[in-house]
C-alpha cells in the first residue's frame, strides 16, 4: 500500500470527484482531502491510499494533468517533514 500526495486541487472539489479520478487506475482504499478548519473548503491537497502498482500507474498518468480547471501534481507521500530516516 502506497500513499499518494496530490496537490493543486480546486477548492470546490469533493471526495467523490477525486475518488472517481483515481479509481480508473485501481481501487482507492482511502482518501483524505485537507480542508480549512474554519471555512471547510478544500485546501488544495489530498492523501490517497492505493496498492503499489496501481499507485505508480496513477502517478505516471495524472502527474501534471488538468483536473477541474487546475493542474494537479501527484507524487509519493514522504510523511511529515523531519521524520524521514529517524528511529523511534
Amino acid at each position: 500500500m502506497l500513499t499518494l500526495f496530490v496537490r493543486g486541487l480546486p477548492p470546490n472539489t469533493n471526495e467523490a470527484n477525486v475518488t472517481a479520478l483515481f479509481s480508473t487506475y485501481g481501487k482507492v482504499h482511502s482518501l483524505k482531502l485537507n480542508r480549512d478548519l474554519f471555512t471547510g473548503k478544500v485546501r488544495g491537497t489530498a492523501l490517497v491510499n492505493m496498492e503499489g502498482h496501481e499507485a505508480r500507474a496513477a502517478i505516471a498518468a495524472l502527474d501534471g494533468t488538468e483536473f477541474e480547471g487546475n493542474s494537479i501534481y501527484v507524487n509519493l507521500d514522504k510523511g511529515p517533514a523531519g521524520q524521514r530516516g529517524r528511529r523511534r
